[in-house]
């Protein structure tokens, strides 16, 4: 188990903030999404609450698209990715002709975003758009359509990130104590 108290952790995004920038997140992916099929596929697991939100965001601007989900680990347990993405279970529908939006939690070196999108292109996706919740300030300044937030160089929790296991469920962004 954590050994950090959520107490200590620093908010650095609240709810309210969050659903404000799912809501601008939606404002730019619309137009990109209008008139053609989509198929939202959230990678498990940080990444459930965001693609959640984002996929009523979208509902609302009218734009209704597919779910699936692809389970994809490189952390494990550990704050620091082991560098090799496996899959621990693979999408569930077709996605041959359709369009993948890939939801992600973060994005930081873009090894595990670069290995779903090649994929699922390698399942006949007609194309790919990548969009995640938080970009890491080390991301690389390509590879992403759209994302939320930049977020600062900490260890992030809550809102669907863990820390081996523990915290997802916080209903804010945290950080761990530095």
């Amino acid at each position: 188990m954590s050994t950090t108290n959520a107490a200590n952790f620093d908010v650095i995004l609240t709810k309210e903030e969050i659903d404000i920038r799912i809501g601008l997140t939606a404002d730019k992916l619309a137009p990109m999404l209008a008139g053609k099929s989509w198929t939202a596929i959230v990678i498990l697991l940080g990444a459930t609450p965001f693609a959640s939100d984002l996929l009523r965001a979208l509902a609302d601007r009218g734009i209704d698209v597919g779910f699936d989900a692809l389970w994809l680990e490189s952390y494990r347990d550990a704050r620091e990715s082991s560098g090799r993405v496996v899959v621990r279970a693979d999408i569930q529908r077709s996605i041959a002709g359709r369009g993948a939006l890939v939801l992600d939690d973060v994005f930081d070196s873009g090894r595990t975003l670069e290995f779903a999108s090649h994929h699922l292109m390698a399942k006949g996706a007609r194309e790919v758009l990548t969009c995640v919740f938080a970009r890491k300030p080390e991301a690389a300044p390509t590879g992403l359509d759209a994302w939320a937030f930049d977020a600062p160089p900490r260890f992030l929790v809550g809102y669907g990130m863990d820390d081996a296991g523990h915290w997802r469920g916080l209903p804010y962004l945290g950080a761990v104590p530095e």
